[in-house]
């Protein structure tokens, strides 16, 4: 389907959930003159709110506008660092989003459609009614790694780090229940619990008869959750942090997921239905204190091949910290931040000297929060398998400008 089709139904979508709230209201008895909607710009775009708040739209965008030297993609392999250097100018993303609630507030849904790739990423609708039990139904991130689920427009550094291509789950389609259980302040978790195709984005069928099953308990032990998001742009007097533990186990043809859907690993050929059983998990945790924001996560991935008798183990590790250096600025001045990521992967752990890590500094100027942010980043890779006698370095700079309305 092509772009105009689908921007074309996505318009038809809105006037019919507007044209379905006036329905509504004058079901309700309410009077011609009264049938106004309430119109607002917030963080999330233009929303349209129905007079008896019973129907709620919201529509908005980003994009994404970045320069690239030599080139802006993550090295995969040795022949990554001989490839001709080029100098990249391109719009990175450019997303439509559309979101808000029906008939109740806690029936909620949600559309994300990637404009420059004709994708559709996101499409859900969540029953939301108890903060402790939530219901979700569709297609969206699945909440595995805080780094992936955290948006790229709210992230501190300019993209995720080496280790998101191996181990992340991406976008999947399924059914999820979770929610935040709050005790005490000492007894303050969130849970994800979710069964998903495990084929990855707008996969329309399952490959064979299994499923992939995920889990997240996070624990909030200050008593509130760290948002999902980057920088801690508030300067928060008393600190927030959390501990989080997932795991998923997933047999299908793919050894990895990304935002264009099932892949390979490197050393693994493209399989077949059943193939290959994905078991892995992740320690995490992220902490904001004082405009000073950490976040680090450990992950295990372990990829048995039935057909060839062979079992990977993969690991990875990164830490990741900023800080706002004029926390103290005026309202309307932009806010500095510095922070740097030190990532290390391990794709094959039978290798002992088989290692790639990632070593990133940036710099963020935020025009309004993550709105509107200018954003530098300098990276340095090394990948090396001395077992072989491999061994190969590079760098990479980058300059990103980023607008959401």
């Amino acid at each position: 389907m092509t772009i105009q089709r689908r921007a074309i139904l996505l318009f038809i979508f809105c006037v019919c959930h507007y044209q379905t709230a006036i329905a509504f209201q004058r079901e309700e008895g309410i009077e011609k003159d009264s049938l106004t909607t309430q119109v607002e710009y917030t963080s999330r775009g233009f929303q349209f709110t129905d007079a008896k708040e019973k129907f709620q739209l919201q529509i908005g965008g980003r994009l994404q506008f970045r320069f690239a030297t030599p080139g802006d993609q993550d090295p995969i392999t040795f022949d990554d660092f001989a490839e001709e250097r080029e100098n990249v100018f391109k719009i990175n993303r450019a997303r439509l989003k559309v979101g808000g609630y029906t008939f109740k507030p806690w029936l909620k849904y949600y559309f994300e459609y990637e404009l420059g790739a004709s994708r559709l990423l996101d499409f859900r609708v969540m029953v939301e009614k108890w903060p402790w039990l939530s219901f979700k139904l569709g297609q969206w991130k699945t909440e595995y790694t805080r780094e992936r689920v955290i948006s790229s427009g709210r992230q501190q550094m300019m993209e995720r780090s080496i280790l998101n291509r191996p181990f992340t789950l991406d976008r999947q389609q399924g059914i999820s229940v979770y929610g935040h259980i709050k005790q005490s302040k000492l007894a303050d978790f969130n849970y994800h619990l979710s069964i998903l195709t495990g084929t990855g984005i707008n996969a329309r069928e399952n490959d064979d008869e299994n499923l992939l099953y995920t889990a997240r308990l996070q624990w909030n032990f200050l008593g509130e959750a760290v948002p999902m998001t980057g920088s801690d742009l508030e300067h928060r007097e008393k600190p927030i942090a959390s501990v989080a533990m997932a795991g998923a186990t997933n047999t299908s043809q793919y050894t990895r997921f990304s935002s264009a859907g099932g892949g390979s690993l490197v050393g693994f050929e493209d399989g077949i239905p059943g193939q290959y059983t994905n078991d892995q998990w992740l320690l995490e945790t992220a902490l904001m204190y004082r405009s000073f924001s950490w976040h680090s996560e450990f992950h295990i991935k372990n990829v048995r091949d039935h057909v060839n008798t062979y079992t990977q183990r993969l690991r990875g590790s990164f830490w990741q910290a900023g800080y706002v250096l004029n926390h103290q600025a005026g309202e309307g001045r932009p806010l500095f931040e510095v922070a740097a990521r030190y990532a290390i992967f391990r794709p094959d752990l039978q290798l002992p000297k088989n290692e790639e890590e990632e070593i990133s500094v940036a710099l963020n100027c935020f025009f309004n929060e993550h709105l509107n942010k200018l954003t530098a980043d300098l990276t340095f890779f090394e990948f090396e398998e001395r077992s072989l006698n491999l061994e190969a370095q590079g760098w990479r700079f980058r300059v990103q400008y980023e607008v959401s309305f």
